[in-house]
């Protein structure tokens, strides 16, 4: 629940004088709980409500400047390893213990896809570019955005379908058994 709608809660209590039972139903807690917040309350007001690690950055997040080098890395020296290899040539070579799953996170911030990445995460990020330019506000943001969709398209084209029946020839070359017991390749065209 909110810290306002505690605070405002608990105030109204004291004010009005109301009932302990009520304000535990409204805010989901036991009738002990209540009396804590209005010695709180009254000891040290709206304080009391806000949560000692408000605003603070959790102890294991990574910094910034880490990001950054992180992100400038796969664009040059590491461009087009997928991003499980990248992180263990980051943790080789470059001395940064990451894991692949927050380093794509962090390129996908910067609209950086796995050259491995499947079709459906491509669309959904197109989507989410092509959304982008209508709330930026500057014409250069909306240019590295437009050249960030041309990436995503371009990334794997697909071939485009033959005119023609028979114009494109397939070979199989797969083991079967054959009729005396040993396995052949039968080459077949399809």
């Amino acid at each position: 629940m909110n810290e306002n709608v505690k605070y405002n809660i608990i105030k109204k209590l004291v004010e009005s004088n109301g009932n302990n039972q009520r304000a535990a139903i409204q805010i989901n807690c036991t009738v002990r709980h209540i009396n804590r917040m209005i010695k709180g309350y009254k000891e040290k007001g709206k304080d009391f409500f806000i949560h000692g690690n408000h605003g603070r950055n959790p102890v294991h997040a990574l910094d910034n400047s880490i990001k950054q080098t992180i992100v400038n890395l796969y664009r040059t020296k590491y461009e087009g390893t997928n991003l499980t290899h990248f992180s263990e040539l980051l943790e080789g070579f470059e001395g940064i213990k990451v894991s692949s799953n927050t380093i794509r996170s962090i390129l996908l911030q910067e609209f950086i896809l796995s050259p491995k990445a499947k079709h459906a995460s491509k669309k959904t990020l197109q989507a989410k570019l092509k959304d982008m330019p209508k709330s930026t506000k500057s014409k250069k943001q909306a240019g590295i955005i437009q050249n960030s969709i041309l990436v995503v398209e371009d990334t794997h084209p697909k071939r485009p379908r033959c005119a023609y029946f028979g114009e494109m020839l397939q070979m199989d070359a797969s083991l079967h058994p054959s009729f005396s017991g040993k396995k052949s390749t039968p080459y077949s065209c399809r």
